[in-house]
């Protein structure tokens, strides 16, 4: 494969037979007048132009596409960087969430992929709750006619979308006056580079001059997509017949097809390094640089390297494209298996909906069940494009009949809601009159009760049920909003306790004990004291005791003492927390724990004791031998500590 075959005019190889003969400086080829038409820029057809050139190399064509929208405009190759989301498992209120953050977030030119997709999903789901509220309205003994129906969802979503079309039309009409004016500038470039072949003077001073023009072309900023590859194109060739012109002089020829050669090379080096990696779209944009680099920073290299470096960087794209290919052919797959599994739930919506069903309980089992399938459908990901409308129909269709038969049902129920409705309306007439009550005592069970009983009445016609659950749960709740009022008046020396116990853990926390024991133990001992002094705290803020304790164990475990007497001290303590003379339930369990814990140690003790006869002909310097008697040690001193915490306990009692 040649370079000449494609994109490589990237490079400015398609040249026509007719122009192989080096031109000298007297050459004069023919001008030409400018024009936004690229075929135009050359008469005599020295270059390939769209029409004329060879059939396009499929993986390089993909590249060059992608390379010509973002020629566009230089931040257009950030779409790249946005997220794509899995928009079909999301709500409605989701996707105006996503898109209102696309939209605060992402420059509007990239993202029109995002947009389009958030768009379609939200006007599939928002029909179908269209349908569905229509439905429920006819059935209510509504004319079609006089439906109407909309959310403060769909408005923001509507507002959000009139925003992004507003803000993607004045981007669109900026950039199309700004890229008509660059073509224009790049045309005039051309023809300058063209000229140059006619020009006669110092050769250092014409090269020079078209190194001004290649810097100047570099800078001229974007031009249209579908200009981009035959603007390039025309460049390429007429740089070359310029280094062709430069016969009298390769000194300066040959130094940059030389740079030219070398930074290809890195870049097909890089290229084949990219075959290995097997994140697809990051190598997929990585190329695309490459490719842009090639077309756009370098120009020609000597004809004896063209279509031999050409070929290899071809054969890396080709090796790219093809994994790229190959990875959504699995992605094609997966979305088979999609389809599969949506198939599958639509059956068993389908299978719901053909169920008769003449009890309430049965068919709000049938709804949660449906509801649950939605939930499975929309969360199952993307099915093929070409069936993806009609698989949409499918679903539409199966959940549209069953609630018809919901609709049917509770429509027949009707009558039975009325009469609901009039057995609540009695409980909010009830709940009203006693609302503002002072008798807690008596009405409160009251209260409670019709609370139970609204429970149980099942249900009212869905235009009330909003309506009268607010009369009644706005009069329950004044009542027992003021009784909790009151109580929390008569409680609020618990909460003064509460505040003061707030700040005395906090002082402790921050307490800094000094290098002697026996005036650190004080010290806490004091702050002991003090706690007990403040007294109760409310029912639901007694974990407050908990953490100082905590913090009064942790504050013990710094000082330098003996461990066992620093263990007596904490569970003097610790005792003093339990201790409440009309309830000896903790004091009782903390005794139970530790015989226990006497019994297990004993126990721990006589083991190590058995295990010694069986180094009975050892001599006692062996480690084994004395590590057992270490541990005999430890334990006894453990077991003196429990019986002493044993005696102390039992004082607690007289």
């Amino acid at each position: 494969m040649s370079e000449n075959d494609n994109l490589l005019n990237a490079d400015g190889k398609n040249e026509v037979e007719s122009q192989e003969s080096t031109p000298t400086q007297k050459t004069n080829p023919e001008a030409g007048t400018t024009s936004n038409n690229i075929a135009a820029v050359n008469p005599e057809k020295e270059e390939l132009t769209e029409e004329s050139s060879e059939t396009p190399i499929e993986h390089v064509d993909e590249i060059e596409a992608s390379n010509a929208e973002d020629a566009e405009d230089e931040s257009n190759v950030e779409r790249h960087d946005v997220e794509e989301k899995d928009y079909h498992s999301m709500s409605m209120q989701e996707l105006s969430t996503e898109l209102n953050r696309l939209l605060k977030h992402h420059k509007v030119q990239t993202i029109s992929k995002q947009v389009n997709e958030i768009k379609s999903e939200f006007n599939g789901k928002y029909s179908q709750l269209l349908e569905e509220k229509k439905e429920e309205f006819i059935n209510d003994g509504g004319n079609e006619i006089d439906f109407y129906y909309t959310n403060d969802t769909k408005k923001l979503f509507n507002q959000l979308y009139k925003d992004y079309k507003q803000s993607i039309s004045s981007y669109y009409k900026e950039r199309e006056q700004n890229l008509k004016q660059n073509l224009e500038n790049r045309l005039s470039i051309i023809e300058d580079i063209k000229g140059l072949l006619s020009v006669e003077e110092n050769m250092g001073t014409t090269y020079k001059t078209f190194k001004e023009l290649q810097e100047k072309w570099r800078n001229a900023g974007p031009i249209p997509r579908d200009k981009y590859n035959n603007a390039w194109n025309t460049y390429h060739h007429h740089v070359e017949r310029f280094y062709d012109f430069l016969h009298l002089n390769n000194d300066l020829r040959d130094m940059d097809f030389k740079h030219n050669y070398e930074q290809k090379i890195k870049i097909i080096e890089r290229a084949e390094e990219l075959v290995t990696d097997n994140n697809t779209n990051r190598t997929f944009r990585e190329l695309q640089v490459l490719h842009k680099l090639w077309k756009e920073e370098l120009g020609p290299v000597a004809k004896v390297h063209r279509d031999e470096i050409w070929e290899r960087f071809s054969n890396a794209t080709k090796a790219i494209h093809d994994k790229r290919q190959a990875y959504y052919a699995d992605l094609d797959k997966a979305h088979q298996k999609n389809l599969e599994r949506k198939e599958e739930l639509i059956s068993q919506i389908q299978a719901i909906a053909d169920d008769e069903t003449n009890a309430h309980g049965a068919w709000q089992n049938k709804i949660k069940e449906v509801e649950t399938l939605r939930d499975a459908f929309f969360k199952a990901g993307k099915v093929p494009l070409k069936v993806n409308e009609a698989t949409w129909a499918k679903f539409k269709d199966a959940v549209r009949k069953f609630n018809r038969g919901k609709n049917k049902f509770y429509k027949e129920l009707k009558k039975d809601q009325y009469t609901n409705l009039q057995k609540k309306k009695e409980l909010i007439k009830i709940a009203e009159e006693h609302k503002e009550s002072d008798d807690f005592v008596n009405v409160t069970p009251l209260m409670k009760k019709i609370q139970n009983d609204w429970k149980k009445i099942g249900h009212v016609p869905r235009r009330d049920s909003d309506k009268i659950w607010k009369q009644f749960k706005g009069a329950c709740n004044h009542f027992f909003d003021r009784m909790n009022a009151e109580r929390k008046a008569k409680d609020q020396h618990l909460y003064d306790a509460f505040d003061k116990k707030t700040k005395l853990l906090d002082a402790l926390k921050e307490l800094k004990l000094s290098d002697d024991p026996k005036t650190d133990i004080k010290t806490l001992q004091a702050k002991i004291s003090e706690w007990k002094t403040v007294g109760y705290v409310p029912q639901n803020k007694r974990y407050i005791d908990g953490k100082f304790y905590k913090a009064i164990d942790d504050a013990f475990d710094k000082l330098k003492m003996d461990k066992s007497k620093l263990e007596m001290i904490k569970f003097e303590s610790k005792l003093e927390n339990l201790a409440d003379s009309d309830d000896t339930r903790l004091l009782d369990n903390e005794q139970n724990f530790i015989r226990k814990r006497i019994g297990e140690v004993q126990s721990e003790i006589t083991q190590l004791e058995n295990n010694l006869q069986f180094f009975s002909n050892v001599d006692s310097d062996n480690p084994l031998v004395k590590d057992v008697h270490k541990n005999i040690d430890n334990h006894k001193k453990d077991l003196d500590t429990w019986k002493a915490k044993l005696i102390k306990i039992r004082g607690m009692y007289s």
